[in-house]
């Protein structure tokens, strides 16, 4: 077994799907979101598994490395992060209202929800954005190559074409730091253009 070939060809393949990306749908998910801070809405995030560590890490990029003095804050939450609330409603109810049932109470017209579901057919996210659509919110989709029944029921959704599940994923995390520091830039271009300098390499978050 040649491991160094496998992994060349999985660096290769990832490449090629990241180059085939649209960027005229990444802007359109910046500007959704720009739109949304600067209306002073909320933005929710939620997926299972590795998608769910991709909303958790989503929320905390998009609430924390986009601050900018002046500019309007993120008001963001990841549905997947409590605990203790998903598990009640799992429990009690279904694992497919864990998301949903969280939303029905907060989200409101203006709002956006963002479905990450490599599948495209998580039933929790799924009904997580029905509720987000019955309630006048934005609706956005990160999926799979397929899309699944995510795609159809979106405003906003962005395929990864790679067959392989870690690629998607892969592929949804650099998404969603693009996304992020898109945003930083773009904030500090209207409301600290000379008092902030733009760091050359990231800040880590964790």
């Amino acid at each position: 077994m040649n491991l160094s070939s496998q992994v060349q060809t999985y660096l290769v393949e990832l490449q090629e799907t990241v180059a085939n990306l649209s960027a005229e749908q990444i802007d359109q998910v910046i500007a959704v979101l720009l739109e949304c801070a600067h209306s002073g809405h909320k933005v929710f995030i939620c997926g299972n598994g590795g998608s769910a560590s991709t909303a958790t890490h989503f929320a905390c990029d998009l609430s924390k490395n986009t601050i900018v003095a002046g500019a309007p804050p993120f008001k963001v939450i990841a549905l997947n992060d409590n605990m203790a609330l998903m598990t009640a409603w799992a429990n009690d109810t279904d694992y497919n209202n864990v998301f949903a049932a969280q939303l029905e109470p907060l989200v409101e017209p203006g709002d956006v929800v963002i479905g990450i579901s490599c599948s495209g057919n998580s039933g929790n996210v799924l009904n997580a954005l029905n509720v987000a659509r019955n309630h006048g919110a934005y609706t956005i989709g990160f999926t799979g190559d397929q899309g699944g029944q995510l795609k159809k029921m979106v405003d906003l959704c962005i395929q990864v074409s790679s067959p392989r599940i870690e690629q998607q994923e892969d592929v949804h995390l650099i998404l969603e730091h693009c996304i992020c520091a898109a945003i930083r830039d773009e904030l500090i271009r209207q409301y600290a253009p000379i008092s902030y300098k733009i760091p050359a390499t990231p800040v880590p978050v964790s």
